[in-house]
């Protein structure tokens, strides 16, 4: 563990009552700038330079074979809060590090649960910056309350980074704010949140990392498939897998 921060936060009532009325709840704070200065050290030089246990994107579920990024997404001041809306008892269930590099495209206006195979569709994900991340360098942008209903879905436009989105005549972007974070700050949000994120048009990158935590008694359907990978696993991060559902490992050493 790198970061030193072990202060363990408990959601209050009315920030749950927020997050159901909101779809997402911060910034908070996993650790400081400077902690998340020596994660990144270790993220550049071993991850982004590696392939991962998914052979079809390096960025892809690093939590499994990398301490660093395990123990960032498992940070006390994250799985506090977590608790505070999933209970006790938390599945781990993916990852990914977002690097959008100067020039990199647009990504649409989406909501995350209509690709993923969860039955029944319950998950709490967050976002996690790993350099700064500010509306120069494409930060994410959402649309608080736009998680109450499932808006349908369409290709793409050229030149996005994802292969679908919301159809564009039913986004209305009047409402949209800007997560702004500093290293080591991270975000929750619902898995119908509505959210994107600009081209980088600026020269500095914006390297995030996300995670998706589920509970014990949700099945992933065919995690050998996509998004999932061949070999996929989940990690139980707090409390108990009574349930059996799904294939499981245990953190890296």
């Amino acid at each position: 563990m790198i970061c030193m921060d072990t202060t363990t936060a408990a959601l209050t009532r009315d920030e749950i009552a927020r997050f159901h009325q909101q779809g997402y709840l911060g910034p908070y704070t996993a650790c400081t700038p400077e902690d998340m200065a020596a994660v990144r050290l270790r993220i550049d030089a071993e991850v982004l330079t590696s392939t991962g246990p998914n052979p079809a994107s390096p960025l892809h579920s690093r939590h499994l074979d990398h301490r660093p990024v395990h123990d960032l997404v498992t940070l006390p001041g994250v799985l506090g809060r977590v608790r505070g809306l999933l209970g006790d008892d938390i599945v781990l269930w993916s990852t990914f590090l977002f690097n959008k590099e100067p020039g990199t495209p647009e990504v649409p206006w989406h909501q995350d649960i209509d690709e993923w195979p969860l039955d029944p569709p319950v998950n709490l994900s967050i976002w996690m910056a790993i350099d700064e991340v500010t509306a120069e360098n494409s930060c994410v942008q959402i649309i608080p309350g736009s998680h109450r209903e499932l808006l349908h879905h369409v290709p793409s436009r050229p030149g996005m980074v994802f292969s679908k989105e919301i159809e564009p005549g039913l986004v209305d972007t009047s409402g949209a704010i800007d997560m702004e974070l500093a290293p080591g700050e991270f975000f929750l949000f619902s898995e119908q949140l509505m959210h994107h994120s600009n081209k980088n048009d600026s020269n500095r990158r914006r390297l995030g990392l996300s995670a998706r935590y589920t509970t014990p008694s949700v099945n992933i359907r065919d995690q050998d498939s996509a998004p999932c990978f061949p070999g996929h696993a989940c990690v139980l991060v707090s409390g108990s897998d009574t349930q059996g559902l799904n294939r499981m490992t245990e953190p890296p050493a």
